[in-house]
């Protein structure tokens, strides 16, 4: 069920105007201010809801890695194993002939999800990443 749209005005100075005005017409023909502004408040309260206990969250994390690294896809794969519940799928992707990349989708609580990621991100071989997450609207407490 939609909602019913309420007017606001907000006032900020001109140079910032500006530039969230830029920032709109990178979004492309079908967003305006009203539907940045909207997109910008979904994601400070998707935000501020991952930080919540008991919330649960899925999460993207995308590394990448030169597959030649010592016994880096053992342990990447021994850790995925030890938190099968906690990790819903990955892709590999070969980026030439050292460099791969992949993408792990985690699921579940916020601070174990994250601690997934940081065990993973500091597995000696991983480049880089970074972990993006989202929540799925559901407490994990019932």
């Amino acid at each position: 069920m939609a909602s019913e749209l309420v007017r606001f005005s907000v006032a900020m100075p001109e140079d910032l105007l500006m530039d969230f005005d830029r920032l709109v017409s990178k979004r492309g023909l079908a967003k305006n201010r009203s539907e940045v502004v909207r997109d910008l408040v979904r994601e400070a309260l998707v935000e501020e809801r991952c930080a919540m206990p008991g919330v649960e969250v899925m999460g993207t994390l995308t590394i990448t890695f030169d597959h030649h690294s010592s016994d880096l896809q053992d342990k990447l794969h021994a850790i995925q194993h030890e938190y099968f519940g906690n990790i819903v799928s990955s892709m590999h992707v070969h980026l030439d002939a050292h460099g791969c990349l992949e993408v792990i989708v985690l699921r579940g609580e916020a601070e174990l999800v994250q601690d997934i990621a940081n065990l993973i991100l500091g597995t000696k071989g991983v480049k880089n990443g970074k972990l993006v997450l989202t929540t799925t609207g559901r407490s994990l407490w019932g």
